[in-house]
């Protein structure tokens, strides 16, 4: 089994711009493509520091002596580099998805096609499951996640049956939990629904929207002047982050301007919104929603 087939490989590497003795990071090594990509094009003294809490994602560590993978989550970037003397650096490539690894083993319960329990754990070391999103949360709470992380309009409705069905007993597996809202899942957009309930459930539970702003205020200390990040988003949450992060070093409001009304942001954009082409979605499905945006440290 292909542990992840990389989106938009050569697009995301190419916007590094990779100096043959630069020193670049992989904030999500997974099953390691766009690492080796980077690998490619780096020299003899070049290095790679790539970053992954998914313990599976361990077993496809590169033997090369330019190439360190950090176990750690990477909203923690700053401070594991600094532990391996690193201050500043040429190139940040992040790809934002859940690995096809992820989606693919049943048991970590990624994917609606599978009966498991609920789980949706990025890292074991993780306390916070699905099943305790599901089972714990209050109406509100459980209301503002699928409104929030899954765009749905009945958010309100989906969090009160959850909420009944779990009254009569825990609310274990993915079955257990589309039996709870079954109601809400019209034979024609089963998946679609189920995928939004999915992934807002995913995101509360491995905080990515919090991952991501933590990781993203870090990148204009880390940049060398010059340097480069390279990130995919996989839905409009993300890529709105992302997208006014670049545009204003912020995540609301204006950006900073100085004493003589100039805009003071730490980044510019690379070039526009780069997408897959339809030969890519047509080999790999899940690259569909995928959004490449590329930016240089001023």
């Amino acid at each position: 089994m292909e542990y992840h087939n990389p989106v938009l490989l050569k697009e995301t590497v190419d916007g590094l711009a990779i100096k043959e003795d630069g020193v670049y990071v992989d904030v999500t090594f997974g099953g390691g493509g766009h690492s080796k990509e980077i690998l490619k094009r780096l020299g003899p003294n070049g290095k790679l520091y790539a970053f992954d809490q998914d313990e599976d994602a361990v077993d496809n560590s590169l033997g090369d002596p330019r190439f360190t993978l950090i176990e750690e989550n990477f909203r923690f970037i700053k401070r594991f580099l600094k532990f391996y003397g690193v201050k500043e650096v040429d190139g940040i490539l992040g790809d934002f998805g859940v690995s096809s690894h992820q989606f693919d083993v049943a048991e970590r319960g990624f994917s609606t096609r599978f009966e498991a329990d609920l789980d949706m754990r990025m890292s074991k070391k993780n306390h916070l499951s699905a099943y305790e999103v599901v089972n714990d949360y209050e109406e509100n709470a459980l209301k503002e996640v699928f409104g929030l992380y899954g765009e749905l309009r009945n958010a309100g409705s989906l969090a009160k049956a959850i909420v009944e069905k779990r009254a009569e007993a825990p609310i274990k597996t993915s079955e257990e939990l589309k039996s709870a809202i079954r109601k809400f899942l019209p034979q024609h957009k089963e998946h679609k629904i189920l995928a939004q309930i999915y992934q807002a459930i995913r995101i509360e539970v491995n905080q990515e929207v919090e991952v991501l702003k933590e990781f993203l205020l870090q990148t204009p200390e880390l940049l060398k002047e010059g340097g480069r990040i390279s990130l995919i988003s996989y839905h409009s949450l993300e890529d709105r982050l992302v997208k006014r992060f670049i545009r204003s070093g912020k995540f609301e409001g204006e950006p900073e301007k100085d004493f003589y009304g100039n805009i003071n942001v730490p980044l510019k954009k690379v070039g526009g919104l780069i997408v897959p082409t339809s030969e890519e979605i047509k080999q790999n499905n899940r690259a569909r929603s995928a959004k490449l945006r590329i930016a240089e440290k001023l």
